[in-house]
């Protein structure tokens, strides 16, 4: 998944596209982008709740 994301991911992320991609319930798709956060490889966009999308970390930053 990680790799289809750095390959130029179509549209935003959000639990519920990673869910369908990764065929995990909603509650895994959740818990992977969290980690994924936590380490530093997405990062959470501004809009939250129902409509939280996650993007990569712009490494030139």
């Amino acid at each position: 998944m990680i790799e289809r994301l750095f390959e130029g991911f179509e549209g935003k992320l959000n639990s519920s596209k990673w869910a369908k991609l990764t065929k995990s319930s909603q509650d895994t798709a959740l818990r992977d982008i969290e980690d994924l956060v936590a380490k530093g490889i997405l990062v959470k966009d501004p809009a939250g709740g129902r409509s939280t999308t996650y993007s990569l970390v712009d490494g030139d930053a």
